[in-house]
Order: C-alpha cells, then sequence, then structure tokens
C-alpha cells in the first residue's frame, strides 16, 4: 500500500485550513483526475474509481455527482445524461506540489513507526506495511448511523484483521506524544484529514443546522465513568472536550437515571474488587496505579448525581413505557446477541432500557438529522451502535439517524461544525483512543488469567507471582504490547515475559520512590536548617535586647534601693526624716548584712541576680509576643558569657554568634 491516502488526508487538513466548506475538500481531486486524464467523458463513477487510484480516498458516488455539479457551473464541464464532458482547460489546482509537500510529510512518521516497530514482537518489513497499519488505526475513527452513511471510512478497506497494527499505533503515538510533540502534531494532522474525510462520506452535513439547540444527547455507563476520571486521564479529557464541543453548539447532556443507578452499581463492584487478587476491569487498574483506595470509591458511588450536575451533566427520570413509542424489546434483544457477548446480563438491560427510553423522548416522528432528532443515546460501544443502527431500520422514527451513535461519531460531526475554530477535539479522541486499544480486551484477559492459574498450579510460577500477575498496575497494558491484543498469544514466554516486565516496573516505581523520600528527606532537613539559622538569628538578637534591657532595669533598681538608703542613714544620723523612714532603711541593712554573713552574698551577686531575673522576664515576654519558643533561647550561662553593650555589638553579627555560643 502507497502513502497516496495518508498524503490526501494531509491535503484536506490543508484545505479546511483554507476555509472551504466540506464538499470544496474533494474539488482539487477531481480537477486534478479530470485534468490528467486523456478521456473528455467521464461519469461521476469513473471519477470516483479514479480518485480512489490515485489518492487512495474511498468517497461515494454520490459525493462525487454533488461535486461534479458544482464544477460544471463554473468550469467548461458539461452535463449529459448523468455524464459529464470536458468542452475546454480545466484551471490547475496546484495539487502536485502541495501533494509532494504531503509527502515527504507522511515519509517522516512512516519511518518514525518502522523505527519503533523494531524495537518490538511485530516489526514492520516495508513501507507499505507501515502505510497499513496507519490506516487500520485511522479507520477507527469512523462516523456511522447516519442518513447518508454508505461506508465507515473514506480510508479503503483492508483485508483480515489488524488489532495487532491498531495495538502498535496506538503504542507509537503514546510514545511520541511524551518524547516528540512535533511529531505527535504530524499523526493528530492524519486524524484531523480523515475527520475531514467523513464529510465527504455525509454530503447532507453540509446543509444540516448549526447548533444542536433542539437536541439532547445521553450519556452511556462508559462515557459516565470516564468522565468521572476513574479510567485515567485521556479518556476524561475526551468526554470533557466532547461535552464543551456540544454545548458550545448549544446541545444538552444528560444521563438517565437507569444509567445512573448503573454506574453506581459499576463504582461499588469496582470498589468490592479493588483490594482482591481477582479484580480486574479499567477502573480496578486506574484505581490501583493512582492509589485510590476502597472508600474513596464508595464515597464516589455514593454522590454519583451530585458529581455529574457539577460536571454540566442533567440527570433526567427514566421515560415510562409509551404505547405508541415502545419498541420490541425481545427482537432488540436477538439483535444485541449477534452483535455484543454480555458477561453482565444485567448489562444488556440498562442498555435495552437506554434504547428504549430514546424511542420514547424522540416520539412518532421521522429525524432526518442528529441536529432534529431530539433525542440520541451516546455510547462508546460501537457494536452496541451497530446493533441500534441495524435494529431502528424497521423504524420510521429512526431510519435515518439511528437512537444510538459512538461518542467519537457525535464529536466527529460536532466538530466539522467549525472545524476552523481552535479546538482539541482530535487531539483529544486521538489520545483516548490509543489509551483505549492499549487496555486489554475481557477475551484476552480471561485467556490470561486461565494461563496463570495453570502455571501456579503447575507450579511453574509462585504464589507471589501469581499475584503479582494478577494485581499490578503494569499488567494491562504490557500484556497488550506483548501479546498485540490476540488472546491466541497467550504463553508460557508471555507470561514469562510479562512478569519480567511488571518487576522492572516495580523495582523502578521502588527506586524512584526511594529517590523522591531521599530528595523529600534533604529537603526537609534543608528547611529545618533554614529554620534553625532563623532562630539563632531571632534568639541572638533578642538575648541582645533583653539582656540590655535587663541591665538597664537592675542598674534603676540598684540606684534607686542605693538613693533609699543613703537618705536612711543621713536620717539617722540627724539630718531628719520620719522614723519608719530610718528603720526600714535599717532593716534592709540588716537584712543585706545577714544575708551576706548566712550565703556570702555580695551586692555584685545581688545586682547579677536581679539581671538574671529580668531578663528572663523580658525573654518570655518578647518571645510569647514574637511566638518563639523561649526554652531554646533561656541560656544563663550565655547570659553571663555576653560582651559588655556597646554601640557596636548591635550590628555586629560576630557578636550575635558568640552569644548564642
Amino acid at each position: 500500500m502507497s502513502t497516496n491516502t495518508l498524503t490526501s488526508l494531509a491535503i484536506l487538513k490543508v484545505a479546511v485550513d483554507q476555509g472551504n466548506d466540506y464538499l470544496d475538500y474533494l474539488r482539487p481531486f477531481v480537477l486534478h483526475v479530470l485534468s490528467d486524464s486523456d478521456s473528455t467523458t467521464f461519469t461521476p463513477a469513473m471519477v470516483r474509481t479514479r480518485v480512489q487510484n490515485v489518492f487512495g480516498l474511498d468517497v461515494p458516488t454520490r459525493t462525487v455527482a454533488i461535486v461534479l455539479r458544482r464544477l460544471s457551473r463554473r468550469h467548461p464541464l458539461r452535463r449529459d445524461h448523468g455524464a459529464y464532458q470536458k468542452t475546454g482547460r480545466l484551471p490547475d489546482t496546484g495539487l502536485p506540489s502541495r501533494r509532494a509537500h504531503a509527502e515527504r510529510h507522511i515519509e517522516s512518521i512512516v519511518h518514525a513507526l518502522r523505527a519503533f516497530a523494531d524495537g518490538t514482537a511485530c516489526p514492520l518489513p516495508t513501507d507499505d506495511a507501515a502505510v497499513a497499519a496507519i490506516c487500520a488505526f485511522l479507520a477507527k475513527f469512523d462516523i456511522t448511523c447516519l442518513r447518508a452513511y454508505l461506508r465507515q471510512t473514506a480510508i479503503p478497506q483492508l483485508r483480515g484483521t489488524h488489532q495487532s497494527s491498531i495495538v502498535l499505533v496506538s503504542n507509537f503515538v503514546d510514545h511520541i506524544q511524551k518524547t516528540n510533540p512535533e511529531r505527535f502534531g504530524s499523526f493528530v494532522v492524519l486524524v484531523q484529514g480523515h475527520m475531514l474525510a467523513n464529510a465527504l462520506l455525509c454530503p447532507d452535513l453540509q446543509n444540516a443546522p448549526k447548533t444542536y439547540r433542539r437536541v439532547a444527547f445521553y450519556l452511556d455507563t462508559p462515557l459516565i465513568i470516564r468522565r468521572l476520571g476513574l479510567e485515567g486521564g485521556a479518556t476524561q479529557s475526551a468526554v470533557r472536550e466532547l461535552i464543551a464541543l456540544v454545548g458550545e453548539l448549544g446541545g444538552k447532556i444528560a444521563v438517565y437515571a437507569h444509567t445512573c443507578d448503573e454506574v453506581t452499581r459499576v463504582v461499588r463492584h469496582a470498589a468490592d474488587y479493588l483490594d482482591r487478587p481477582d479484580g480486574q476491569g479499567a477502573i480496578i487498574f486506574e484505581a490501583r496505579r493512582r492509589g485510590t483506595t476502597k472508600s474513596d470509591l464508595i464515597l464516589l458511588a455514593e454522590s454519583i448525581d451530585d458529581k455529574l450536575r457539577a460536571r454540566g451533566v442533567s440527570v433526567v427520570a427514566t421515560p415510562p413505557y409509551a404505547r405508541e413509542s415502545q419498541i420490541d424489546e425481545a427482537a432488540f434483544e436477538r439483535v444485541l446477541d449477534t452483535k455484543i457477548n454480555y458477561r453482565n446480563p444485567n448489562a444488556k438491560t440498562y442498555d435495552i432500557n437506554s434504547v428504549r427510553s430514546t424511542y420514547v423522548l424522540r416520539g412518532r416522528g421521522s429525524a432526518r438529522s442528529v441536529e432534529k432528532a431530539r433525542a440520541v443515546f451516546v455510547t462508546s460501544n460501537s457494536a452496541l451502535a451497530d446493533a441500534a443502527w441495524e435494529y431502528g431500520q424497521q423504524h420510521e422514527s429512526s431510519h435515518d439517524v439511528s437512537s444510538v451513535i459512538t461518542d467519537f461519531a457525535l464529536a466527529n460531526i460536532a466538530w466539522l461544525k467549525a472545524p476552523m475554530k481552535p479546538s482539541s477535539v482530535p487531539t483529544t479522541q486521538l489520545l483516548a483512543f490509543s489509551y483505549a486499544a492499549l487496555q486489554p480486551s475481557d477475551d484476552l484477559w480471561t485467556k490470561y488469567l486461565m494461563e496463570i492459574d495453570r502455571l501456579e498450579q503447575e507450579g511453574t510460577i509462585t504464589v507471589r507471582d501469581h499475584q503479582l500477575l494478577r494485581s499490578s498496575p503494569h499488567v494491562g497494558r504490557t500484556l497488550v504490547e506483548l501479546t498485540r491484543g490476540d488472546p491466541e498469544a497467550i504463553s508460557l514466554g508471555s507470561v514469562k515475559d510479562t512478569l519480567a516486565v511488571v518487576t522492572e516496573e516495580m523495582n523502578k516505581e521502588g527506586t524512584a520512590r526511594l529517590d523522591a523520600e531521599k530528595a523529600a528527606h534533604r529537603a526537609t532537613r534543608n528547611a529545618l536548617a533554614a529554620e534553625q539559622e532563623t532562630l539563632r538569628d531571632i534568639g541572638s538578637n533578642l538575648r541582645w535586647q533583653c539582656r540590655r534591657w535587663a541591665k538597664w532595669l537592675a542598674s534603676g533598681c540598684a540606684v534607686a534601693l542605693t538613693i533609699v538608703l543613703v537618705i536612711g542613714l543621713l536620717a539617722g544620723i540627724g539630718f531628719g526624716g520620719s522614723s519608719w523612714f530610718v528603720t526600714g532603711s535599717s532593716a534592709v541593712l540588716v537584712v543585706l548584712t545577714l544575708a551576706n554573713l548566712m550565703f556570702g552574698s555580695t551586692v555584685r551577686k545581688l545586682h547579677l541576680s536581679l539581671v538574671r531575673r529580668c531578663y528572663h522576664w523580658l525573654v518570655r515576654k518578647r518571645g510569647k509576643w514574637l511566638g518563639v519558643d523561649v526554652t531554646l533561647i533561656l541560656d544563663d550561662d550565655a547570659l553571663g558569657q555576653l560582651p559588655p553593650v556597646d554601640s557596636h555589638a548591635k550590628n555586629s553579627a560576630t557578636t550575635d554568634r558568640s552569644v548564642e555560643a
């Protein structure tokens, strides 16, 4: 397979950037094949075939016919009984130069994919194989269940199954998104081009209203779970972006009450199995990866309605049964059984109720477009959408627009209403699809569990290995990458490879956690040292100030006492004075004399004691006011070592540190 298809998708993206409408996207392709052909007469079917052969785009004949009618109004092209004849020279589209530029752009992606695949278990031997893998991946970005639907994708159909290619490209997308933003942007261009190509499949979108003011979109359980972030950030961003886009177009996003009940049941079930070795599913894997606890999930389950309303999703009561718009539930169930292998019977009951409710809200009228459908059920399960489309062909009310469409189909047609407006819809849809493609399917996981159970019973793996292979959050993605999503690839070798990868990832996480703890310890130690340094500075200044004030207070008290004693002595000698004053002064002298005789107290010691008491009192007062622990500052020994108070000590950092010592 050549790069023609991918090149054409890139050219489509350029066309929309230049402001062309839906059908004008195809205009340069049609003009090119008409000008490049020696034939002068064409039919829409002939042009369709040439566009597919030259550009790799499989566009419906009806779309080509509309473009030819447009061209005949402006260029020398005459319509004659359903065919078209060239009557003159057609204008140059400049497509070859644009195509050459796009080819270089695509070749870089193809070569990067091949280089990435060389390091996996599924290398791509040729460029054609790489292109086929990308096309298989892009083919999943389709819009279905619309009136003008003729094919699921403009990319030519590929033969065989391509699950391994989809897994490989999904892994590649995840890799370049993290390591090479420029190349990831180039891949987004392909997705945008494919989303634009989808408009060629549904030319009626051109005449559809530009808003969704008359329609309500009811989300399915998986989409609600993703909106709540229970399956990871990639899928949450995609649903959040979809809700925002529909809201900008005037649409209403809602959820049936019975769907809320199902979400609650699912979350509670995940909480019950979170700590069990046999717990499985996207919610459990994501909860283990994030460290979400069982109580966190239980609390979330109890507040689903409130959390949805806070995120702009209305909770609507499930409509009652209505005879005039009631579906044949038994017939629809038979269609579902051919499309989906339900492991949980309750899930089928909820799906049938959702489709039934949508028919009731639509009434008996026929919906000619999504914008006039009044009610649409939106799901991430393409099999459910296919079943509803197939069943709807028997009912006039959904013959044109199915009661159920996929979330990507809604995102695609909503984005097509304003593709030039800045939006991350293509990017978020790409990341969400890649993330989902790297999660194990039910069949793959069941086969895997059976294999590790058998290996444990045989003694090939230990009980600890078995528990690790069941409960590690790294198992799901690793298993998909090693097996390419194929259950038949499960074997002893793949299990051992999975165990090796999981063990290595756990060791890396343990090392990373240890490094993080060491870094946190160093940061805490540095913060503590800085805090201690700050406290020492505060203590040093506080000591200096309180010591100065204590000496002033003690000196003042000493001077006052000396004056009292002197006056008392003079009064006793005969210079006058009251008897009580003389008696008090004498008593003080006697007390001081006795203290000196009994304890060896001197005037100097009494002065120092007074200084110390004043110092302690002042430190406590200032420490309480500053919010400082004064026990780290009070130090009688340091008080005695303080240098004399002078004008230089106040501004000397050296003096402060010597005081602290």
